[in-house]
């Protein structure tokens, strides 16, 4: 049986918790800041755990890690 290739793009942008959950960060952040509150773009900054549909999905592309 061939080994599963983990995605690398996916690999760069979610980071696996001590327990074992996936965190990323928040969508939204790139452009058009202009019009976002200060509020906004300051939660925009914190990462975030996936909900558990993505955490799937996202599992799947990283098999060994």
């Amino acid at each position: 049986m061939p080994k599963i290739k983990t995605v690398k793009g996916v690999k760069g942008r979610i980071r696996i918790t001590g327990t074992g959950k996936l965190v990323g960060n928040r969508p939204g952040r790139r452009h058009l800041l202009a019009s976002k509150r200060a509020k906004t773009k300051r939660h925009l900054r914190r990462r975030r755990t996936l909900f558990a549909a993505d955490a799937r999905q996202v599992r799947a592309l990283l098999p060994y890690v």
